[in-house]
């Protein structure tokens, strides 16, 4: 049966219309889909295994309580390859796969890495950290425009400007920390971190840019291996 969730955007940390997006678990779409049976299978099997290892990850942590994860599809047909977390309306996690990311997987590896790093921004807390950074952020911005003899519109604005700064400065740290975690949350749901990074060999590489979103490929890929041989894994 076709669900509606009322979510909470990751990192545009706000509210959602409930009629915004339409989603399934990952068993409902395995059940419904034809035409890409075999991935829906495929996308159903890695939910359960890489959720059930995010699931230990996070309640090991005493920092993190709401641990129950949930794979979602986004069933718009025309929505581009893409994978977040963000929470439901109790707070809990939620991993969104497009159906085109899904689609475009070249194996189990590779989806599996895609969750375990979208359960790991979760598991070590992203978005609050986020929201915080924005806050003080925006505090320091507003200041600074009062001590300088700004109006009450300058201060707003300085404190708008201060947020979005706030907001990107720790993000690519943030991936860093996620490419990490998620390579361990992968290895010990049976699936190759290795294999599963080679994702980053189709995708576009962002580069290393001022206050972008993502810290260029090579620098994801050398976490990646880096953790994979602490864990013992050469290929």
């Amino acid at each position: 049966m076709r669900r509606l969730i009322c979510l909470f955007l990751s990192l545009l940390l706000a509210a959602c219309s409930a009629n915004s997006l339409r989603v399934q678990t990952a068993a409902e779409w395995a059940q419904e889909v034809q035409e890409f049976k075999a991935e829906a299978e495929m996308f159903q099997q890695v939910s359960r295994q890489v959720g059930e290892q995010a699931r230990k990850e996070c309640l090991r942590r005493s920092n993190v309580t709401n641990c129950e994860f949930t794979a979602l599809v986004d069933l718009n047909p025309n929505a581009q390859a893409n994978a977040f977390q963000t929470l439901d309306n109790k707070k809990q996690p939620v991993i969104i796969f497009t159906r085109a990311l899904i689609e475009s997987a070249d194996n189990a590896d590779e989806l599996a890495f895609v969750m375990g790093h979208e359960a790991a921004h979760h598991i070590l807390r992203h978005i609050p950290r986020q929201s915080k950074n924005a806050r003080d952020s925006a505090a320091i911005f507003g200041e600074l425009a009062r001590l300088g003899g700004a109006d009450g519109a300058g201060i707003e604005e300085a404190q708008k400007l201060g947020a979005e700064v706030g907001a990107q400065v720790y993000i690519k740290d943030f991936e860093l920390e996620a490419d990490q975690l998620g390579t361990i949350i992968t290895f010990n749901a049976g699936y190759n971190p290795l294999i599963g990074a080679k994702y980053f060999e189709r995708i576009p590489d962002p580069g290393d840019q001022f206050l972008g979103t993502h810290p260029p490929n090579a620098q994801r890929v050398k976490m990646v291996r880096n953790t994979a041989q602490q864990l013992g894994l050469t290929q």
